[in-house]
């Protein structure tokens, strides 16, 4: 065999190691990331913590709520994200995350000015709230959340359990954890974590693991107030998947109006809360989005639940709620209002707004609800 042979052959010798190597190696992840999928059990009871220090609600009483996705502490108004498009896969750095949760924070106690006697809020709910977390730092954000607060009792369901995400490759997202925050002032008798349906497709694998947390806390009459925290599916193949996963709750929430109980929902819907579409009330182009179509009317039909829809605090200027994180934020790129509350028919929706924080913190403004539960 010449030389010029043998040289070929070692270097078809390599490249064939090299691509088996690869193979091998890809379908080792591959086979990780299958195998590590599982889904958080449902039906799971929650340990509520903390010290309330009311025990019941009273009805024909004015309450309040506060609920932010706070995007794992993560976005800064100008951050994009690699999912929608974007460039970044994980917070900047610790004390960037560390700053945002701060902001977080003092935006709190900046809404709880605006309330009725200076008072504070009775509820609050936070979805994306990361713990053990490679793209946050391993930042226990629970902790940070809730340092700020006293006088609450609290529960935490966890809505994500991702195994390590090698992308992007110069960042990979990671090993994630995160979940639904519940904070009461009242205290919380039972909680409960309620599976929500998933799609069976690849898409499982980059969605979150979507539930919802039901807290109970009593009310004077005998019956309960039942507070549901839910963010549902955003990566989806067609979005109907959210729209089966709000049928569900909406049967949960139908099933305790009828015991007589009162029913108050806040969260991430993942779906245009308008009528007319976030483009129609914002006045701005956006693309069409599986996450962010109109939820159809009829579903809320025979439920007895209501949607409540933030306004801006001046009912001449909507603000919305969310803006898709291809690039950073600027005035004129796509936004839309997918962050509201349900009520059911039993509870007077007052007001609700929502907060022109201009995303400084999260990919959300937060939001506000007060109620009334008649008697």
């Amino acid at each position: 065999m010449s030389k010029k042979s043998n040289a070929l052959t070692k270097i078809f010798k390599v490249v064939g190691i090299t691509i088996l190597t690869l193979i091998l190696l890809v379908g080792g992840y591959a086979s990780y990331f299958a195998i590590s999928f599982n889904r958080i059990q449902d039906n799971l009871p929650l340990s509520p913590s903390g010290g309330a220090l009311e025990k019941t609600v009273d009805v024909n009483k004015n309450y309040s709520m506060f609920g932010w996705n706070i995007g794992f502490g993560a976005y800064s108004a100008d951050y994009s994200f690699f999912m929608d498009g974007g460039k970044e896969s994980r917070g900047r750095s610790k004390e960037a995350v560390l700053q945002n949760l701060e902001g977080i924070n003092q935006t709190l106690k900046r809404a709880e000015q605006k309330l009725a006697s200076n008072t504070t809020f009775d509820f609050i709910c936070f979805q994306e709230v990361d713990f053990d977390s490679t793209r946050s730092y391993k930042i226990d954000q629970r902790e940070v959340l809730l340092s700020s607060l006293s006088g609450y009792s609290n529960v935490f369901a966890q809505n994500y359990n991702s195994p390590y995400i090698l992308y992007p490759f110069n960042s990979p997202h990671g090993a994630n954890k995160a979940g639904l925050l519940t904070i009461s002032k009242f205290d919380i008798t039972s909680s409960i974590r309620k599976q929500l349906p998933i799609e069976n497709s690849l898409y499982k694998f980059f969605d979150l693991d979507r539930c919802y947390s039901k807290s109970r806390i009593k009310v004077e009459n005998g019956r309960d107030l039942v507070i549901i925290n839910f963010h549902l599916s955003a990566y989806t193949s067609d979005g109907n998947v959210a729209t089966e996963q709000l049928k569900l709750l909406l049967q949960d929430c139908k099933a305790e109006y009828e015991l007589g109980n009162y029913v108050v929902c806040t969260g991430d819907f993942n779906k245009d809360l308008f009528d007319q579409t976030s483009a129609q009330v914002f006045g701005i182009k956006n693309d069409e989005f599986n996450w962010a179509k109109t939820i159809p009317a009829e579903i809320f039909e025979g439920t007895h639940m209501n949607k409540v829809v933030p306004k801006g605090e001046e009912q001449h200027h909507p603000v919305p709620t969310c803006r898709n994180a291809n690039t950073a934020y600027q005035v004129g790129q796509p936004v839309y209002t997918v962050d509201g509350f349900l009520v059911s028919d039993n509870v007077e929706d007052i007001a609700s707004y929502a907060l022109d924080e201009q995303f400084a913190f999260s990919d959300h403004n937060p939001i506000t609800l007060t109620f009334k539960l008649m008697a």
